[in-house]
């Protein structure tokens, strides 16, 4: 027998090291050193190394040099190889997967990836026996071998996992693909009630083509196997006992999951294509293809299932964080810690999924201890297509689903044409959230029959592909042979079932026609957790005292801490001068009131949660609701220990660095948490620009169109501090303008004790608003900016402040401000010796605009010949375009215009203009002359002013 050497005495060592480590160890070896040992395992039945030839006591010499047969080494080789190409498979067999039903998509690779020659594998071994864990027993021929990794990976489902670390997942995922070859065994029921929805939800888009021609509803047609999949998500859902499914999902096909899914009446849909609209919301409404809708399922084996699919403007993707908040809710009103009994399902467009920043925001909040749900199905209606632009416009990664890779989820790509390969994903997707509570996406690849809506001509730009649309049978008509075809159905049982539901969808039709109005429902949104809440409201004050031992209680907590807990040092002094400002009555500043607030209504069994960018310290190091370990890191909330037991819950979260998810998830969360004090904090309170849809499209206008209020907090940092142009403004006049139908609460408080009044006012009230807080900066720390511990212990939130430091017959100028500016008002007419003759008012709530209480406070000025309304924002911002005209139609007096001139950016980026600016506006309020970097307005009408006034700054 011809021997030769192969290894000498250092790569035997070597060798025989890198065994012992694949046998206790083996994730810790490079992948071609495991594959390598696991090719040879199967030929060395004696466990010796690979190059070794055992001597009788089993184990290998410590000195003899190695020879191996040449046979047995180009086995070791070969086997390595296949071993090598079942990962491969793993990895890329996705790439030659059928997922197009209409077979336009070409392949990209200019080789294919899964030649053997890549695997320096040939003909010559196809009938070559293979160790493979595929089989059982454990060994195949590399041709069967291929025969199987092709149905497994390259059929109608390809699978994106070798992406994910974690050994774990993506054993669990072949111990359930592999054995099965990702080819589903459905008994004849199963298949039944795919074609049943599938039936329903074909001819509900074709009957309302036929009856409402031209009208928009975003058809489902070309990918009607949304409704299957969800009906499947659903069942299995219920047999792992979960309480309560929330949607979210852009318009198209959305009229068909209200319909088919959580069975929304067919007459109502039916009503609102009439037009005649349910009178469901006091308000303006929205359009059909945009509203949700709840209702209860009860799942095949029992277990009831309240589904909820939550309304969405058309801007794509926008509901995706308001559905994680609402399932975050829910899980906290079912006690739900490890998130198994709320389950978030997010349908998505390809193109939006791929190209809406607010998709990888959403995905990022996934585990995140604040934000996380226990994991999310997300499904991926592929059309192919976004409105007019294809894929390779619109993206520039392979797949729609490539950015779900950066949290390591399985993607699972299906043939939308396969009905049997779509439910067979939705339950293994299913089951994966149900076992790692993690995130799962189904990118079902189907097509979109019509353009983006009824009326629009999608072959002036996709001509081929809607030349193959046209000729491609739909999916029920593939599926109803098919079963046909294999003695699971008879011609004769499909077409009752197609003529059962039309019959009853013409039924629904005529009386619906003939009706001259649509039915009264009640008002939406205010059971279940809303209970003890109503849609009507007054904007009567509310008394928010709090006693004042009970404000100690919270105070001497908040300074405390565990034993043997170290905290920084300089927290020793800030917890020690609020418990001595507390004994002494005082001052309180802004932070200690803010706890206080919080503290209190947490003893009145009131959770609070806060959430945003830095929120545990705050921004400006102010608020410590949490507090550090400086020898372990270890955190220590201090309000969740005032009275344990007996007192509500404090969350407190430092966000990712978003807005727009982290404001949506928030938003989302006060949908279903009405009882509690939910606020999100901007970093600074431009940064609210980056969720300016969420205000838009949710915040202010959802109770208008959808009937859904929410009792949102923003709290915005604003104020000029010659700070430059990005961190002054919190944009209050964008606020203002949204401002209608009594929609929001706007606020620009000043003091500490107003600040706490004001949180408690938002959840003693019996309805709910959102609210929007200009919080200061400089005035966190400003001495004046504090309050006694006797404006807390009684009272209310005030819209107006007068100036009680006067004698109004003697008073002949009047300035109405609002917010930081105030304080530097009060210095200057302190140092000019004006308290006589000037009074300074604060306008403390812009909106809803406190018009009575303004009056009366004005109406004390009787003498007073001077009226100004002055500002640190330029005149395009802050409140004046909002309070110049309700100025003046309320009291007819002559109100001018004193603060920076209009102007593109919100303040100037040089520290000494900006002192400059400010000097002056505040003479200029008190009644020096007109400044050249200032410029003056009256109410209703700007003044003539001389050419410097209106200067460039």
């Amino acid at each position: 027998m011809n021997r030769s050497t192969v290894a000498s005495r250092w790569n035997q060592d070597l060798i025989e090291a890198h065994y012992l480590r694949w046998q206790q160890e083996p994730e810790t070896l490079d992948a071609s050193w495991r594959h390598f040992f696991e090719g040879f395992e199967l030929g060395r039945v004696d466990g010796a190394p690979p190059g070794t030839e055992p001597p009788g006591d089993g184990r290998p010499s410590a000195s003899t040099p190695v020879e191996v047969e040449p046979e047995a080494l180009e086995l070791a080789r070969a086997q390595a190889a296949v071993t090598r190409l079942v990962d491969t498979y793993r990895e890329v067999g996705h790439y030659l997967a059928d997922l197009d039903p209409l077979k336009l998509a070409g392949r990209r690779e200019t080789y294919d990836p899964l030649d053997l020659s890549e695997f320096d594998l040939g003909d010559q071994h196809l009938n070559q026996p293979f160790f493979t864990r595929l089989f059982d027993p454990p060994q195949a021929t590399l041709k069967e071998l291929i025969e199987v990794l092709r149905r497994t990976y390259c059929g109608t489902i390809g699978v994106e996992y070798m992406h994910i670390r974690d050994r774990k997942i993506r054993t669990w995922l072949q111990d359930r693909m592999e054995p099965v070859r990702n080819h589903p065994r459905f008994d004849i029921k199963k298949k039944r009630r795919i074609l049943w929805k599938l039936n329903n939800a074909s001819l509900f888009e074709t009957f309302l083509h036929s009856r409402y021609v031209g009208q928009k509803r975003f058809s489902l047609e070309g990918g009607e196997m949304l409704i299957p999949l969800l009906d499947a998500i659903i069942e299995r859902s219920a047999n792992f006992g979960v309480k309560e499914i929330v949607l979210g999902m852009p318009h198209r096909g959305r009229l068909n999951v209200l319909a088919n899914i959580l069975n929304k009446p067919y007459s109502l849909i039916f009503h609102e294509f009439e037009g005649n609209m349910p009178k469901t919301v006091a308000g303006d409404g929205d359009v059909k293809y945009h509203l949700g809708f709840s209702a209860d399922h009860v799942g095949a084996n029992g277990h009831p299932v309240h589904l909820s699919l939550t309304a969405n403007p058309s801007h794509l993707e926008a509901v995706n964080p308001v559905v994680e908040g609402r399932i975050r809710a829910k899980q906290r009103l079912f006690e739900d810690r490890d998130r198994k009994l709320g389950l978030p399902i997010l349908i998505h467009g390809d193109a939006a999924f791929a190209g809406q920043g607010l998709v990888a925001e959403t995905l990022n909040l996934s585990q995140l201890p604040g934000y996380r749900t226990g994991g999310t199905i997300h499904i991926v209606v592929n059309n192919q297509i976004g409105f007019t632009t294809a894929p390779f416009d619109g993206r520039s990664s392979r797949y729609a689903t490539d950015v779900a890779k950066m949290i390591e989820v399985p993607i699972f790509h299906v043939n939308g044409d396969d009905p049997e390969a779509v439910v067979y994903v939705g339950e293994l997707a299913t089951e994966f959230r149900e076992t790692f509570g993690l995130d799962v996406v189904i990118d079902m690849v189907c097509y979109r029959k019509h353009g983006h809506n009824e009326s629009d001509e999608p072959a002036f730009t996709q001509p081929v592909m809607y030349e193959a649309i046209r000729k491609h049978p739909p999916v029920l008509e593939v599926y109803t042979k098919q079963l046909i075809d294999s003695g699971d159905l008879t011609q004769e049982e499909a077409d009752t079932l197609e003529e059962t539901f039309r019959e009853k969808l013409e039924s629904i039709y005529k009386e619906v026609h003939d009706a001259t109005e649509g039915p009264e429902i009640a008002q939406p949104g205010f059971k279940g957790p809303w209970d003890g809440l109503r849609p009507e409201y007054d904007w009567n004050p509310v008394e928010s005292g709090v006693p004042a031992d009970r404000l100690a209680l919270i105070t001497d907590r908040m300074a405390s801490v565990p034993e043997g807990f170290t905290r920084n040092r300089k927290l020793d002094r800030i917890f020690g001068a609020r418990v001595q400002a507390m004994t002494d009555g005082g001052p309180i500043d802004w932070a200690f009131a803010e706890l206080l607030a919080f503290g209190s209504l947490m003893l009145e069994k009131t959770p609070v949660r806060l959430s945003g960018q830095d929120s545990r310290r705050g921004t400006f190091s102010q608020r410590h609701a949490s507090v550090v370990d400086v020898q372990t890191g270890e955190r220590y909330y201090p309000l969740n220990f005032i009275d344990p037991g007996n007192q509500a819950e404090f969350c407190v979260f430092d966000s990712m660095l978003s807005e727009a998810a982290v404001l949506g998830f928030d938003y989302g969360y006060s949908l279903d948490a009405p009882h509690m004090l939910i606020c999100w904090e901007a970093q600074f309170g431009d940064f609210v620009n980056g969720a300016q849809v969420i205000i838009d499209q949710f915040i202010v206008s959802g109770e208008s169109k959808w009937g859904r209020a929410s009792g949102i907090v923003l709290l915005l940092p604003h104020g000029y501090e010659g700070q430059g142009p990005e961190h002054s403004s919190a944009r209050l006049e964008r606020f203002l303008q949204l401002c209608a139908e009594d929609n929001i609460q706007v606020v620009n408080c000043t003091t500490p004790a107003q600040y706490f009044h004001l949180l408690r006012r938002q959840v003693r009230r019996n309805f709910r608003k959102p609210l929007v807080v200009m919080t200061p900066k400089s005035l966190l720390r400003h001495k004046r900016c504090v309050s006694g511990v006797d404006q807390f212990t009684s009272g209310h939130f005030r819209e107006v402040l007068d100036d009680e430091t006067t004698t109004p017959e003697s008073v002949r100028r009047v300035v109405l401000c609002s917010g930081k500016v105030y304080y530097d008002l009060l210095a200057r007419r302190e140092a000019q010796n004006k308290n006589d003759e000037v009074a300074i008012l604060r306008l403390e709530q812009f909106y809803p605009f406190p018009a009575a209480l303004l009056t009366s406070a004005l109406e004390r000025y009787e003498n007073a010949t001077e009226w100004v309304w002055a500002q640190e924002e330029s005149q395009n911002m802050g409140g004046w375009t909002f309070v110049s005209h309700r100025l003046h139609e309320l009291t007819g007096r002559p109100f001018h215009y004193v603060g920076r001139d209009a102007s593109a950016s919100p303040a100037t980026g040089s520290n000494a203009v900006h002192n400059r600016e400010q000097d002056e506006l505040v003479e200029a309020a008190l009644g020096a002359p007109v400044l050249p970097h200032l410029v003056t307005a009256m109410a209703g009408r700007k003044t003539t002013a001389p050419a410097s006034v209106n200067g460039q700054r």
